[in-house]
C-alpha cells in the first residue's frame, strides 16, 4: 500500500511518522504500509508553527523553529518531495500532478491524506493592497519580515507596525515586537480582543498586560484603505496615521482549492466524517484543513496530533472506533499574560 500525504506541518509529520512505526512493527499485517510519501512546498524542513509569533524575540528562529530536516525524516522511511505543489488530483486514476521548481510529473497513491493546513485570512476588501502589508503563516513570511524589519534597525530606526487584527495571532505577533523593543499598533473591528477565545474579563487583563507592554490599542476600528507615502504605510480609518510596516492578521483560511477542483465536499474545511474519511473512500483529511461533522475544525496541536496518530492506527487497522476530540485548552503565547477563565475552542 502506498500513502501520500501532502502537506509537512504536524498533522503530516506526526502521522507519517506513526504509520511508518506501525508499519515497520507489523510486518504481517495484510495492510503493512510498502510506500510512504510525503509532498511539501516547504524546503527548510518540519518546523513549529507556533513558535512564528515568537519570532522577534528569539535571535536564532530560523534554525531553532526547525524541529526535523527533511533529510531527518527520509532517514525513518518516508519519502520527502520538498520545494513542490501538488496541482491536481485525479480521483479516478488515483494519481497527483507534482509542479516543482525543475519538473513536473505525477505521482500515483492507494490512499490520500490532505494535511495542507491553512493560510493568513485576507478580508476581500484588503486584496487590492497586497503589496504594502505582510502577513505571518509561514516560516518563509516569518523570514520575510525579519530580514525587512532588520534593514529598519541597521537605519538605526526603531520600527513602528501597524497590526490589523487583535485575535490570537495578531495579539502574540505585537506583543512579542513590542517586547523586542519596537512600536506596535492594534487596529481591531470588535469592542474586546481575542473575542472569540477570551471572556471579557480575561480580554480586558489582556488589553491592560498590552498596554502595560507599550502596545496601542485601537478598537472598533473599520479599516478604509491602505497606501503609501513614500517609504511610509498608511492606515486610513476615521484618520490617517503613518507607519514603517504592516502586518494583517485577521485569520486563517484552509486550504480547500484541490479538494475542491477534485470534487471533495467542502464547508469551511474539507468535510469529513468521525473517521477523517472525505466523501472519497481513500482520501482523508487532517488538522487545520479538516472539518468534522459538528462543523468544527480542530486547528490546535493537541487535537492535531491526535488526529494524526488515530488515522495512522485506522489505516493500519488497529483502531475500530471513530475519532473523538480529546479534552484540550489552547493559550495565548501574550508576554505576562494567563487567562483566568478556560478559553473557548
Amino acid at each position: 500500500m502506498h500513502i501520500v500525504i501532502i502537506g509537512s506541518g504536524i498533522a503530516g509529520v506526526t502521522f507519517a511518522e506513526k504509520c511508518r512505526a506501525l508499519s515497520s512493527a507489523d510486518t504481517n499485517n495484510p495492510r503493512a504500509v510498502t510506500e510512504i510519501t510525503l509532498v511539501t512546498h516547504e524546503h527548510d524542513g518540519y518546523y513549529s508553527r507556533p513558535l512564528l509569533s515568537r519570532g522577534f524575540t528569539k535571535n536564532d528562529i530560523e534554525n531553532s523553529i526547525i524541529l526535523k530536516k527533511f533529510e531527518k525524516i527520509r532517514e525513518n522511511g518516508i519519502n520527502v518531495i520538498s520545494g513542490t505543489e501538488v496541482t491536481a488530483i485525479d480521483r479516478h486514476t488515483k494519481t497527483l500532478m507534482l509542479n516543482s521548481v525543475s519538473k513536473e510529473k505525477s505521482l500515483t497513491y492507494d490512499k490520500l491524506v490532505l494535511a495542507q493546513g491553512s493560510e493568513a485570512f485576507i478580508p476581500p476588501p484588503f486584496n487590492p493592497f497586497k503589496d504594502l502589508f505582510f502577513c505571518l503563516n509561514s516560516l518563509i513570511d516569518l523570514k520575510t519580515i525579519r530580514t525587512f524589519r532588520q534593514q529598519l534597525l541597521n537605519q538605526n530606526r526603531k520600527p513602528h507596525w501597524a497590526i490589523v487584527g487583535g485575535g490570537l495571532i495578531g495579539c502574540e505577533v505585537a506583543s512579542d515586537l513590542a517586547v523586542a523593543g519596537d512600536n506596535v499598533t492594534v487596529f481591531h473591528v470588535m469592542d474586546h480582543l481575542m473575542e472569540r477565545q477570551l471572556v471579557s474579563e480575561d480580554s480586558a487583563l489582556l488589553l491592560d498586560v498590552l498596554q502595560h507592554s507599550g502596545v496601542t490599542v485601537l478598537l472598533n476600528q473599520n479599516i478604509q484603505s491602505f497606501s503609501k507615502n513614500e517609504e511610509k504605510i498608511c492606515v486610513k480609518t476615521n484618520i490617517l496615521a503613518e507607519f514603517d510596516g504592516l502586518i494583517v492578521a485577521c485569520g486563517f483560511k484552509p486550504r480547500t482549492e484541490l479538494a475542491g477542483k477534485a470534487g471533495l465536499s467542502i464547508g469551511r474545511g474539507i468535510q469529513v466524517n468521525w473517521f477523517l474519511q472525505s466523501n472519497d473512500d481513500d482520501i482523508y483529511a487532517l488538522g487545520d484543513v479538516a472539518e468534522l461533522p459538528n462543523g468544527k475544525l480542530y486547528a490546535y496541536i493537541l487535537p492535531i496530533r491526535s488526529q494524526a496518530n488515530w488515522l495512522a492506527g485506522f489505516i493500519m487497522g488497529q483502531e475500530k472506533s471513530s475519532w473523538s476530540p480529546p479534552n484540550f485548552t489552547s493559550k495565548a503565547k501574550v508576554h505576562g499574560f494567563e487567562a483566568v477563565h478556560p478559553y473557548n475552542t
